[in-house]
């Protein structure tokens, strides 16, 4: 892989032209044989596709949404930024909000790097750097295609990955740097610098996926990969259960490799919940998802796990506590989230074990996953008998003498992110009647703010759980295990019909399970989506929540669409580190159909996704600090984000003016003329406040201007459809969309034309569009400069 370094050292060599001691050769990079040349921007720095960032800032500019008026970085502060006012380091209230999302941001950008590190260096340890890299075999040439692009290099092996990460760690470095005090003063260059974390963020997860699918042997690539169990109901609670939780696997590896070895696999459950248990399921079909991150504290309460075992990140601050009020004995197995146990790491297995079982110890600090393997599981068998599944839900009748302690201060509601009415639920138990209670349960996301927000302490979260008592149980679904990259062929049969719009977009739902009113609406509008033969992808907490739905015939949405990257599909790539599979395969379009070169050409490729490849990312929870730099890596190459209405709290939208018609201007890489090409797509980041308005908006940001007049006129069948069935209404900016006649849907084609003359519509020419002067072919097919 170029960027290695070789060093030779010789005491002495003889040969024809003499003899030569102490010799030293020392080569600082090797370069590798490439399929392509090396674009202009491998390994770029934080200013090399400035320029790029630029053009989007220009058409997409901050909108911002100021949740703070103050800033308190420094000691300065606090300094009062409302209206016109700088503070005492001559920030604005533009550029501290945009220094806000560049620390989010950094801090998503540097959790998934530091998980890829800390992965990497454990499958070195453990299989050796030379271990090749495989995601796919013979169906997956065009491999980490997000590393090829950024960095400009092909890894082989895992050794291979720890340079590239070199490099994101540096830039990160970087980044942070820049949100000193004193440091950039401008809100569009810290916008520029939340677009590059966002970019070496997906660099930092493909670098740990393709890590662990290839050193793990999780599917690769395969689209008829199996369906795994997920729900509370789906686990058998006579056996001694183990729960992970987390996003870096390897300490749940290790507990299933440690009861295939002994003869136990089988005997005791290992149920996980957020992304360590979506990975886990990769390893072992047999293994058990409860669900995504807002179901952790309701699992931990219902006293079914014995043992539960913590990695990195997600994971709720006062897990042990919460484990300690259920007797259940806590590992923590990262040295992110210590939790204050004591470390316990090199003391023998039994001994730790005696510990915990005999409860001298809450927990313990494991930092050798084999070690979390072995002692994991000797404590949850013999817990298990002890424990008798304690629990700290209460009884019905401790929920009913709860209730009539209610002061009716209405504290509940007003901590409530998602404003549910507690008090008249609450109102309702104190009266016997516990069905109001029950029914918040699907929109409650388990943050227990409300239970803090209780002058009388009572543990509402916990209220909410007893009333949906046997809703949990009934709680088992079907999920896709995470399949990982898409196939070259695919990309092959797709690449067409999507950069063409004869498929009307490829609509992928991730991040987080901060949703307005439950997952039900992620399954939804996944479900809608896929009937519409867009191809539908998922990842993470979105994919989970997906699967925990069923339709009128009591089938989840991965039992009723197929797997396969095509119309009508949907596909679950994996867990939060999965996401750049998702990048990829938009990549891979302009790599393998459009033949662009990919090493190091960032910028061409992303204007080829932007203008060409309807693709559209919706975080409907979005809530971390991960799912801003991961929405930030999708913006840069071009790919709108959609997110819910507690996406808000990001501070800022990117949004386009369509009113503004030269915003919307391109290159015809043909002639060089500009040619106004409408609003397509019309904005980079957009919070939508219902899941119906997403609806409308996802099926218009999958417009580009490439479209063919076919692919227009599906994209606006669609758009039109979803518009009057979800909203009532006819959308006001047809006009915009439709560039000729034949753009018009035929069964629309008389009361389009209507509003069209209303209008003052004039056809306009469908260009080859780019916003980049150097793709642009004079005759002769010479490019200009």
């Amino acid at each position: 892989m170029p960027g290695k370094g070789l060093h030779i050292k010789l005491e002495e060599l003889k040969s024809t032209i003499g003899v030569l001691k102490n010799l030293e050769i020392s080569i600082g990079r090797l370069v590798e044989e490439r399929p392509e040349e090396v674009g202009p921007t491998p390994f770029p720095s934080i200013t090399d596709l400035r320029e790029w960032d630029m053009k989007l800032l220009k058409r997409y500019k901050p909108f911002y949404m100021p949740f703070c008026d103050v800033c308190c970085l420094c000691t300065f502060g606090k300094c009062d930024l409302t209206g016109n006012k700088r503070g005492a380091c001559g920030l604005d209230m533009a550029a501290q909000q945009s220094r806000i999302v560049l620390l989010a941001c950094c801090i998503g950008a540097a959790t998934h790097i530091a998980h890829a590190r800390h992965l990497v260096e454990h499958l070195v340890e453990k299989y050796g750097r030379e271990h090749p890299l495989d995601v796919g075999g013979v169906n997956v040439e065009v491999e980490a295609p997000v590393t090829r692009l950024v960095c400009g290099v092909r890894p082989r092996t895992l050794g291979d990955l720890e340079e590239i990460l070199d490099y994101l760690e540096n830039q990160v470095t970087h980044l942070l740097s820049a949100t000193h005090t004193g440091q950039e003063g401008s809100n569009i260059d810290f916008e520029s610098k939340v677009l590059h974390a966002g970019m070496v963020d997906q660099v930092g997860m493909e670098v740990a996926d393709i890590a662990q699918i290839s050193a793990y042997n999780f599917p690769k690539a395969d689209p008829d990969v199996s369906l795994v169990d997920i729900g509370l109901g789906v686990i058998d609670k006579t056996k001694p259960v183990i729960m992970v939780v987390g996003h870096n696997v390897p300490p749940a590896v290790e507990i299933v490799n440690y009861l295939q070895k002994n003869g136990l696999y089988g005997m005791v459950e290992v149920t996980g919940l957020c992304c360590t248990a979506i990975d886990i399921t990769r390893y072992d079909a047999k293994a058990k998802i409860v669900g995504p991150i807002s179901w952790q504290l309701r699992y931990i309460r219902s006293g079914v796990p014995d043992v539960i075992v913590v990695d990195e990140q997600c994971i709720r601050a006062d897990s042990l506590i919460e484990a300690q009020k259920i007797k259940a004995p806590l590992i923590a197995a990262s040295p992110k989230n210590c939790l204050g146990l004591p470390n316990r790491t090199n003391d023998p297995p039994d001994e730790i074990v005696a510990d915990l079982v005999s409860g001298k110890e809450p927990g313990a600090l494991i930092l050798d996953p084999e070690k979390v393997g072995e002692v994991a599981v000797k404590t949850a068998i013999l817990v298990a008998p002890k424990r008798k599944k304690f629990k700290s839900i209460p009884n019905v009748k401790d929920v009913i003498e709860g209730a009539k302690r209610c002061k009716k201060c209405q504290e509940c509601r007003r901590a409530c992110p998602n404003d549910l009415p507690i008090p008249e639920a609450i109102a309702e138990a104190a009266k016997g009647r516990l069905e109001k209670l029950g029914e918040l349960y699907a929109q409650c996301i388990g943050c227990a703010r409300c239970e803090s927000a209780c002058p009388e302490n009572l543990p509402l979260h916990s209220f909410i759980v007893k009333a949906a008592e046997k809703k949990l149980k009934e709680e088992t679904y079907k999920i896709r295990a995470g399949r990982g990259a898409i196939q070259d062929v695919e990309i092959r049969e797709v690449g067409g019909p999507i950069v063409l719009g004869e498929i009307p977009g490829v609509i992928a739902f991730v991040g987080c399970a901060n949703y307005p009113k439950g997952g039900v609406e992620v399954a939804e509008m996944a479900s809608e989506f896929a009937r519409r033969r867009y191809i539908v992808l998922a990842s993470g907490c979105a994919a989970m929540s997906i699967g925990m739905y069923r339709d009128e015939n009591g089938k989840t949405p991965y039992e009723i669409f197929h797997g396969v990257f095509d119309a009508g599909g949907l596909i679950n790539v994996g867990s939060c580190v999965s996401n750049p599979h998702i990048a990829g395969a938009a990549i891979k379009i302009a790599s393998i159909f459009a033949k662009r070169n990919l090493y190091g050409n960032y910028e061409e490729i992303a204007d080829y996704i932007l203008n060409r490849v309807g693709a559209v990312g919706v975080a409907w929870g979005a809530m971390s600090q991960k799912a801003a730099s991961i929405a930030s890596g999708f913006w840069r190459l071009g790919v709108p984000v959609v997110v819910g209405p507690h996406g808000a709290k990001y501070r800022r939208m990117l949004l386009g003016r369509k009113d503004r018609e030269e915003d919307w201007y391109v290159y015809d890489a043909r002639t060089g003329e500009k040619v106004y090409v409408g609003p397509a797509p019309e904005h980079l980041f957009y919070a939508a406040e219902t899941k119906e308005e997403a609806m409308v908006m996802i099926a218009k940001l999958c417009m580009r201007p490439n479209d063919t007049t076919k692919g227009r006129a599906i994209k606006l069948t669609h758009y039109i459809d979803l518009s009057r069935r979800l909203l009532g209404v006819t959308p006001d900016d047809i006009h915009l969309f439709v560039r000729t006649a034949a753009d018009i849907p035929i069964t629309m084609k008389d009361e389009i034309m209507k509003i069209l003359k209303e209008k003052g519509w004039k056809e306009r020419r469908i260009p080859d569009p780019t916003l980049l002067p150097r793709l642009v072919r004079r005759k002769g097919g010479e490019e200009s400069k």
